[in-house]
């Protein structure tokens, strides 16, 4: 038994690890919690360790806290910031559902290591002084939260968008064969391509920054259920004036507590942008995954870097691994925000009950998504080579080219040519040249790809 201690809470005695750093309440959750084998996310414990930084240095402004307690207690909290303990946060993200029990893990945590170095402290009394777990906790979803979609996905998605923007400059005058339904169409460039796909990024980066102005109103100073029961009234503002000190983001005190305890509707609300932005990344990566299938027998416009051989069975096979990967990361985060969804329908009265579990998946959605991204935009966009020939060839015997002539020659005559194109399997110029009776140099203006590409009329009047 020399490897325990004796630890005392409310509730009793209990016998506790003896090199943890944290007490009988965490214990306790430890073991009444022994369900998934995954604990809070780093960067929530990084926003607890804030949070307790920052109500220390507000509570001895207000002159509540003794400077050498909120000395030790800022100095033990931003270590715990910092990711120096997080081996001591044991307890399962599956607990109960104000994270009550997270919240005292920090409180403990801080305690032990500001008492460690020779002030007295009291976690209850002196770390979560004008605090609960009611209002803490989902402080710290906004917190966290905001400071990983602010500090790794909205960067992320920047370099993404810059990474398609100098491809499309790059290839700007390669024209390609457009489709709809999967179906050959008329001719777009590259450019116009990622184009498309940059302004989808540009518009989830402006859906994301617009919910994360919702996130940074923040519910501490509520404490229990709203009211703010046991906290000074100035304390809300001075905390959130600290967070804004300590990490370079603006948090202010929310308008009502009422509505950030009882609801995660901020929460929700960004995990929806996320969910956007991972059909936005789920289309692109299809598209790219069509663009360099074959390479003989798919489309084969495009060839990806090649990463990593794609088969342990037939040799020479490469993969689009990278936009499957990603593929994949946006699944995850399609499902996370379902999980987010059912969670934020949980709020009884004061408090929604299932805070621990929005943590996690909103914090791993924002991970994931700026990893993804970082590596899509590094190892598969930016590096892409263009199969010109290939492109050429498809575009030269693609029959619905014939769409530029209806101005002059009309809908039925173009139909009758292009499928007479398709039947026989000839370029559109050659057939064209015996249905219509224009000549090739007015065939060639009438169907040059790069022309069509820039939209507009291209002919004369409509003819029979």
């Amino acid at each position: 038994m020399s490897e325990y201690r004796t630890e005392r809470d409310s509730m009793g005695e209990l016998k506790v690890p003896a090199d943890a750093l944290y007490g009988a309440q965490t214990q306790r959750a430890v073991d009444n919690f022994p369900i998934s084998g995954l604990t809070m996310p780093r960067q929530f414990i990084r926003a607890l360790g804030l949070i307790k930084s920052a109500a220390a240095q507000a509570n001895s402004d207000l002159g509540h806290l003794k400077k050498s307690q909120a000395k030790a207690i800022r100095k033990a909290a931003e270590r715990v910031a910092a990711g120096e303990f997080d081996a001591h946060f044991p307890i399962d993200v599956f607990q109960t559902g104000s994270g009550t029990s997270s919240n005292m893990n920090a409180n403990e945590v801080i305690a032990h290591i500001a008492v460690a170095a020779g002030t007295k402290v009291h976690p209850n009394d002196d770390v979560n002084m004008g605090q609960s777990s009611n209002d803490v906790i989902p402080t710290a979803i906004h917190v966290s939260a905001t400071l990983t979609a602010s500090e790794q996905l909205l960067p992320a998605l920047a370099h993404l968008k810059a990474t398609l923007d100098k491809r499309a400059r790059e290839l700007k005058k390669v024209v390609k064969t457009g489709r709809t339904h999967l179906m050959d169409a008329m001719p777009v460039t590259f450019a116009q391509e990622l184009g498309g796909w940059a302004a989808q990024i540009r518009s989830n980066i402006d859906r994301i920054s617009d919910a994360l102005k919702r996130m940074r109103r923040l519910p501490q100073g509520g404490t229990a259920v709203g009211t703010g029961i046991n906290a000074d009234a100035r304390l809300a503002p001075m905390i959130c004036a600290e967070l804004t000190k300590a990490t370079g983001v603006k948090f202010e005190s929310a308008d009502n507590f009422f509505e950030g305890m009882s609801s995660q509707d901020a929460a929700v609300e960004l995990s929806g942008q996320l969910k956007t932005l991972s059909c936005s990344l789920m289309k692109i990566a299809n598209d790219l995954r069509w663009m360099n299938s074959g390479p003989l027998a798919g489309i084969g416009e495009i060839e990806l870097p090649a990463l990593q051989p794609g088969s342990s069975i037939m040799p020479g096979k490469v993969n689009p691994v990278i936009p499957e990967a990603v593929a994949m990361v946006c699944a995850q985060v399609i499902g996370n925000d379902t999980t987010i969804t059912i969670a934020g329908q949980s709020g009884n009265f004061q408090l929604n009950v299932m805070l621990p579990v929005v943590a996690l998946n909103l914090l791993q959605s924002i991970e994931i998504l700026a990893n993804s991204v970082r590596v899509l935009a590094d190892r598969a966009i930016a590096g892409f080579k263009v199969r010109e020939d290939n492109i050429k060839q498809a575009l030269d015997k693609n029959p619905i080219l014939v769409t530029a002539l209806n101005p002059v020659i009309g809908y039925e005559k173009g139909a009758a040519t292009a499928k007479q194109a398709y039947k026989q399997g000839r370029p559109i110029l050659e057939v064209a040249l015996e249905t219509t009776g224009l000549s090739r140099t007015e065939l060639k203006a009438l169907l040059d790809p790069l022309a069509l590409t820039k939209g507009g009329v291209h002919g004369g009047s409509a003819g029979g």
